[in-house]
C-alpha cells in the first residue's frame, strides 16, 4: 500500500508541475504576443518569468507560491479572452476584402471572389469578382492539398464544381495585416484573424503549384453527391457571412484550416473526430479510408503519387483552362 501511495504521490507531484509549467510558458506568451503595448510585452513577459522563479523557490509553504501563481496565470487568461479580433486593418492586398454572398433561393451572387494575376508569389495584381451561381448545377466537390515541408502539416481547399460556371474554391486561411510574419508559434495566441477566401482555381490553386517555391499541391475528386454538395457549399456561405458581420481569431489548434471546416457542419453530422484532422497532412488518407475521396481502385500511395498537381499546373499556367489540364489523367476525373 505504502509503494502505491508513493506512486500515486509522485505521479500527482510530475502532474502539477507539468501544469504550472506549460501554464507559466503559455502566459509569457501571452504577453510577449499580445499585450496592446508592444514597449510593455518583454518587461512584463520576463517580469512574469523572475516572478513565477522568485515565487516557487523562496516563497514558503510552496503551494502559498502555487497558487499566487495560479492567480496571475488566471488574471492573464481572464484578460487575454477578452481580445477581440477586427475586420478593420490594414491587411495584405491578397486578403483585403471578404467574400459574402447573397441567396435567394437557387441564385447565389457571391461577392468579392478572389482572382489575383500572380507574376510571381509575391507580386501579383488584385483582382476581386462578384459571380451568378446556381445551386442546382453545383455538381460535387474536389479537395486540393498543400503541403509546404512537413508531411503531417497541409493545407485543404475544397473546389466546388458547377455544370454551368467555373469551379469556386473555398479556402480557410489566416487572415495576415501588411508586413505581418506567419509562425505556428504565433498562431498559438491571438496574432491572426481568420478569412474564409472564395477563389477562381487559376488563384488560389495555381499560386500554390506554380509560384511558392516548395510547396506541393494533390487535388482529389470526391464521392459527395450533388445534394450533399449543395449543403456543404452553403456552409461555406453562411460562414464566410459571418466572417463579415463578426471577425474570428485564428488559433494553430483549435481554429485552424481544417478544424473551422469540420466545425461549420452541424454537430450531428461530423464525422468522427480523428487524430488527422489535426496532423491534417493525412486526412487525404483519411478520407480515402471513409470513401469520401474517388480511389479508381487505386491503393492510396499510388493514389497520391497520381494526384501531385505541380507539374500539370507548371505546364498549364497561364491556359485559360488551369482547371481542366490539371485534372486530365487524374484518378477519378475520368478520361
Amino acid at each position: 500500500m505504502s509503494i502505491l501511495r508513493f506512486i500515486l504521490g509522485a505521479l500527482w507531484f510530475m502532474l502539477v508541475w507539468l501544469v504550472l509549467l506549460v501554464a507559466t510558458a503559455w502566459t509569457f506568451g501571452a504577453l510577449w504576443f499580445d499585450f496592446p503595448d508592444p514597449h510593455l510585452r518583454a518587461p512584463l513577459a520576463y517580469g512574469f518569468v523572475v516572478f513565477a522563479a522568485v515565487a516557487l523557490i523562496f516563497v514558503q509553504p510552496r503551494w502559498h507560491a502555487r497558487v499566487a501563481l495560479m492567480l496571475v496565470i488566471g488574471l492573464v487568461a481572464a484578460w487575454w479572452l477578452r481580445l477581440q479580433p477586427s475586420n478593420e486593418r490594414n491587411w495584405q492586398p491578397d486578403v483585403a476584402q471578404q467574400p459574402w454572398a447573397e441567396v435567394n433561393g437557387d441564385v447565389v451572387v457571391l461577392h468579392n471572389i478572389r482572382n489575383c494575376d500572380y507574376r510571381t508569389e509575391l507580386d501579383y495584381t488584385p483582382r476581386w469578382e462578384t459571380r451568378t451561381l446556381r445551386l442546382s448545377k453545383l455538381t460535387g466537390i474536389d479537395i486540393a492539398m498543400g503541403y509546404w515541408g512537413s508531411e503531417w502539416m497541409a493545407h485543404p481547399i475544397l473546389s466546388f464544381q458547377f455544370a454551368d460556371a467555373l469551379p469556386v474554391a473555398m479556402s480557410i486561411e489566416t487572415r495576415k495585416e501588411t508586413g505581418e510574419p506567419h509562425s505556428s508559434l504565433r498562431g498559438l495566441y491571438r496574432q491572426y484573424e481568420l478569412i474564409c477566401l472564395a477563389a477562381d482555381e487559376r488563384d488560389v490553386l495555381r499560386v500554390r503549384s506554380n509560384y511558392r517555391d516548395g510547396e506541393t499541391l494533390f487535388l482529389y475528386r470526391t464521392t459527395v453527391p450533388p445534394d450533399e454538395a449543395r449543403m456543404r457549399f452553403l456552409e461555406y456561405i453562411n460562414t464566410m457571412n459571418a466572417m463579415r458581420d463578426q471577425a474570428r481569431w485564428y488559433n494553430v489548434l483549435s481554429t485552424n484550416c481544417t478544424t473551422a471546416i469540420r466545425a461549420q457542419r452541424d454537430v450531428t453530422q461530423r464525422i468522427p473526430f480523428d487524430w488527422r484532422m489535426l496532423l491534417n497532412g493525412k486526412m487525404d488518407e483519411l478520407l480515402s479510408e471513409l470513401g469520401v475521396i474517388s480511389t479508381d481502385g487505386l491503393p492510396f500511395p499510388e493514389l497520391k503519387e497520381r494526384a501531385l498537381v505541380n507539374p500539370a499546373g507548371r505546364a498549364a499556367d497561364q491556359s485559360p483552362d488551369v482547371s481542366k489540364l490539371i485534372r486530365e489523367g487524374r484518378p477519378g476525373f475520368g478520361r
